[in-house]
Parts: structure tokens; sequence; C-alpha cells
């Protein structure tokens, strides 16, 4: 319960303030997800790999980034045989679990639970997947040629990107900023982690679903909250990573699906009823198995 109430609970707390905002005002959610995006997320990846030591841990934090991907990919496909999933379904279950909210919810469960170099591999972790999720989402959803290279050009619009190439170089180069200039970057980035928070309640209430599918929203919520972080669990035993990387990566792995699946489904109509479902389903019931999970953890 003490782990509910000093991590959990607050960060719910803001999840629940941006949901009754939205239900309240009717917000365009889309815009304001814009200016989190393309303005103040930027700041924040570029603030952490600015600071980055680019040791091993880097590297962990990529790999197991594809591991985890590749390894639920595999799973679902196996599902899709084993309950004669049509290609759309297979679509819909891939979307809803195999990218992980490790934004909007991930990192500020992290910089609650444990501390500020884990709150920076959380940064890194969210940077990376969300260069994946912007690929590989985007190509599940769509299945075609044409949205590969909409997927790949969807990468190069997030200012993110250039951020987090920006950060890296500036890194390696040994440049140092002025502090006025860095001043004004910590500025920025600290308004972001709020800003994320209330974006996802406010996404979270948006959602809609006609129909609940209740066989494949159970497969899928499995498969997101508990076999993705067994998964994670198996693999920062294999590889050479500290024990705080390695709770990151459990944790991250751990979390909800990613609330922006849910547009691509809805733009390239791939199941978004299911992967809607998903998304509220697994968001809701985090909060027990997250909470269990940082009994073990922490």
């Amino acid at each position: 319960m003490g782990v509910f109430l000093e991590v959990v609970l607050p960060i719910i707390s803001v999840f629940i303030i941006g949901y009754l905002l939205q239900k309240w005002r009717k917000l365009d959610v889309k815009s304001v997800s814009a200016v989190t995006i393309y303005l103040f997320i930027p700041f924040l990846v570029f603030d952490a790999f600015y600071y980055e030591e680019f040791s091993n841990d880097f590297g962990i934090i990529i790999i197991s980034c594809f591991v985890l991907l590749f390894a639920t990919i595999a799973l679902i496909k196996f599902l899709k045989l084993l309950f004669k999933w049509d290609r759309m379904e297979e679509s819909g279950i891939i979307l809803s679990s195999s990218f992980m909210n490790a934004g909007n919810y991930g990192a500020p469960i992290i910089m609650f639970a444990l501390n500020e170099e884990a709150f920076n591999y959380a940064i890194i972790f969210m940077a990376i997947q969300t260069i994946i999720m912007n690929v590989f989402g985007v190509y599940y959803a769509s299945r075609g040629g044409y949205e590969v290279r909409y997927a790949i050009f969807a990468v190069f619009k997030m200012p993110a990107t250039y951020a987090i190439l920006l950060g890296i170089s500036l890194n390696l180069l040994d440049v140092n900023l002025h502090t006025r200039v860095l001043d004004m970057v910590d500025f920025m980035s600290a308004v972001a982690l709020p800003l994320m928070m209330v974006v996802l309640g406010m996404q979270l209430a948006n959602i809609s679903f006609e129909k609940f599918e209740a066989g494949k929203v159970m497969a899928g919520t499995i498969v997101k909250l508990i076999v993705m972080p067994i998964m994670a669990w198996g693999l920062v035993t294999l590889l050479p990573v500290s024990d705080l990387l390695g709770k990151v990566i459990i944790l991250q792995s751990a979390m909800p699906a990613a609330a922006t699946t849910t547009m691509f489904a809805l733009e390239f109509k791939a199941k978004p009823d299911l992967v809607s479902s998903v998304t509220l389903v697994t968001t809701v019931l985090s909060v027990v198995t997250i909470s269990i999970l940082l009994v073990i953890l922490v």
C-alpha cells in the first residue's frame, strides 16, 4: 500500500485531472498533444542525450527495445495461428501489446520510484521507443509499401529526432553550451513531463469503442502487462546490465499500451475498437500490476 500511495497514486491523480479536464471542457487533444510533442519533448530528450555518458548502458537500452519488440511480435504471430486471427486482428493486437507507454506513464513512475539517474535512462528508453513505434507502429497499422515510406518520413518529421541527434553530437564533440542556454533547456524540459501526463489523461477520455472483443482484449492485456515484463526480466538477467538499468527496463516493459497506437489504428482503420479497448483496460489494470512490480523491484 505504501508504494501505491507514494508512487502510483500521485501519477494516477495527474492522469485523472487530465481525464476530467477533457470530459469537462472537450478540448482539442491533438493541439495540446502537438504542443507537447513538437515543443517540450524535444527539450526533454535533448537534455537527456546532451548529458548522457555513452557507456554500454546506451547500447543495452537500444538492444532491449528491439528484443522486446520482436519477441512480442513473434509471440503474437504464434497466437494468431493458435486462435486463427485474421491479419487485421493480428495488427490490432501487435499495436496494442508491443508498444509501451514509456513516456507519459513510464518516465514519471520511474522518477517517483527510483532516482534521477534512472529517470535519464527512462527518457532515453522513451526516445528510442518513440522512434521504433513511429516506424513499426505505422507499418503494422497500414501493412503497405507506401505506408512504410510514410513511417520513415514520420520519424524525420518529429523534432525529437533532431533533438536526439543534436544532443548526441554536442555531447560527443564536448561542446559546452552557455549556462543561460542550459537553464532555458532545463526550464522547458521541466514542463514536458507533467504536460505529457495530463495529455495521457485527456487521450484516455477520448477513447471510445462500439464493441468489446473480450477474448482478444484479454489476450492483448496479458501479453502487455504480464508476458512482456517477464520477457524483460529474463532479458536483463542475460545482459551485462546494472541493477538500476535492469529495473528501468523491466518497469518500462510493464507499462500499459501506448495511447499513440490508438491514433495509428484510427488513421489506418486497423481494428481501432480493439486497440482502444486494450489501451484502456491495460491502463486501468496497470495501477495494480505496476504497484505489485514496484513492491518486488523497489
